[in-house]
């Protein structure tokens, strides 16, 4: 897709504005490939004048109220993305799908503003409270209970199986037949 500048977008708004020359003459005219990105950049310029036109620089944050009234008058109309997202004054349709999306996938939760990054590996000392130290304290009497019966446990199979190897040890010793001395083959 190509990128196109705002002085460009406006020369063209206001061709077609002037009335002389038709969506398809101005996209042929201009090598535009489609004559909806022409009737997108009026649309935009009607509702916002030359701000809709320009490219925004920086990513837009949006209340949670805003965006759930959003979704709600997107789901209860039959109104497109793209004019809802006009009359919104929101630069493009995209953030408006991504709302309907989560929304319909995971419904109110899926509007609220999550936290980006990798979660921190140490948990804030202010949500450190002293039951949840008791519940530490417990949880690592639990593990190192769990601990000592595993090592146990390893401790038991790794005998069971010296013993095993022992046995099948003493057998080949008291003369098992091998494969090569077995009368049958």
């Amino acid at each position: 897709m190509a990128k196109y500048s705002a002085e460009f977008k406006l020369k063209v708004v206001q061709e077609y504005l002037k009335g002389d020359i038709g969506y398809v003459a101005l996209a042929q005219k201009y090598k535009i490939p489609a004559k909806k990105r022409i009737q997108e950049w009026v649309g935009k310029y009607r509702a916002m004048g030359k701000e809709g036109l320009q490219r925004s620089r920086k990513n837009e944050t949006y209340s949670f109220q805003f965006k759930l009234n959003a979704v709600k008058l997107y789901l209860s109309t039959e109104i497109s993305y793209q004019e809802l997202a006009l009359q919104l004054k929101l630069k493009s349709e995209g953030p408006l799908v991504n709302w309907v999306r989560r929304y319909r996938a995971v419904g109110i939760e899926g509007l609220k503003t999550q936290r980006k990054g990798r979660r921190p590996k140490v948990p804030d000392k202010t949500s450190i409270t002293p039951d949840c130290n008791m519940n530490q304290d417990e949880k690592l009497k639990q593990l190192e209970e769990e601990n000592l019966k595993l090592r146990i446990e390893v401790a038991f199979l790794k005998g069971l199986r010296r013993l095993r190897l022992e046995q099948e040890a003493q057998k080949r010793k008291q003369g098992s037949p091998t494969v090569s001395e077995d009368p049958s083959n």
